[in-house]
């Protein structure tokens, strides 16, 4: 089966409102390039470094402008649309790096949860404590649409490839990976985990990433791009900037790249232990 899908590149400011416009205009463009599913950057909503002015700005999921934006965006084109993540204010006061998608008819038809929380100090001087501010998600998501399971992940979840090759085990043909790397790590690492995720599991891979210089100081690496499950770059943005990258994807590939390299199936359980106790093991048999 053929499935044309868009990663949709923004470089979103502090301004609820005025990304959800911008999400709404690149989605339509990619909608009217033929794009059955869509997936838009993490943080799609606003990147804002400020805490106070953060909070202020937040919504419970039934509130949020852009919940309402990409459902309505969803219906009207016919499209699976999903949101790579947005900042929704939770019950307890707490806020959750939270994933949408919609289907065809405006639906919602899941949500996923950052699980894993960026808490860095790089050497160039940037510190950062996600979890600081967001209550990583406990569960991995997958579902099942009409051209295949999809699988869900988002920006540093790239980093630990168990809950890439759980999901992959389980079926999944298309992985997601919306994402706000850093410039300094997207540059070291970025092409080269996407490329090693989709390998690893033989499976299609969507990136979209924010791209640019952000109104909050922070720059972000871009590059969104789309993989096969043979680790080759179907379409790639530039290092900044709005842009749309459109693939075909056969998802019979899938199965193909499985069926020449079975890793999956071939995996197997082991122990491990240090040298010296194998030694202490063997000197006592």
């Amino acid at each position: 089966m053929s499935l044309r899908v868009a990663a949709v590149q923004m470089c979103s400011g502090v301004d609820v409102a005025r990304n959800a416009d911008a999400m709404a205009r690149l989605v339509r463009e990619a909608a009217a390039q033929g794009a059955a599913y869509v997936q838009t950057p993490e943080m799609t909503g606003a990147l804002q470094r400020d805490r106070a002015a953060l909070r202020a700005q937040l919504r419970s999921e039934s509130e949020d402008l852009i919940v309402a934006t990409a459902a309505r965006l969803a219906g009207e084109l016919g499209i699976h649309l999903h949101v790579g993540s947005t900042a929704i204010a939770l019950a307890d006061g707490k806020i959750a790096n939270r994933g949408f998608l919609f289907g065809p008819d405006g639906g919602k038809l899941c949500h996923y949860d950052k699980i894993h929380m960026f808490d860095v100090d790089l050497d160039n001087g940037e510190s950062w404590r996600e979890s600081a501010a967001y209550t990583p998600g406990q569960t991995a998501r997958m579902i099942d649409l009409p051209f295949g399971r999809l699988g869900f992940a988002i920006c540093y979840d790239v980093r630990f490839p168990e809950l890439f090759r759980r999901q992959a085990v389980e079926g999944v043909a298309l992985m997601s990976l919306p994402a706000a790397f850093t410039r300094q790590t997207g540059e070291a690492h970025w092409s080269v985990l996407l490329r090693a995720r989709a390998i690893e599991n033989g499976f299609f891979l969507v990136a979209a990433a924010q791209g640019g210089l952000h109104e909050d100081g922070r720059e972000t690496y871009g590059h969104s791009m789309i993989i096969d499950p043979w680790g080759r770059i179907l379409g790639e943005a530039a290092a900044a900037g709005e842009e749309i990258v459109i693939a075909d994807l056969d998802l019979a590939a899938v199965a193909a790249a499985r069926g020449k390299i079975p890793n999956l199936k071939n995996a197997r359980a082991f122990g491990l232990e240090t040298a010296d106790r194998q030694a202490a093991q063997e000197a006592s048999a």
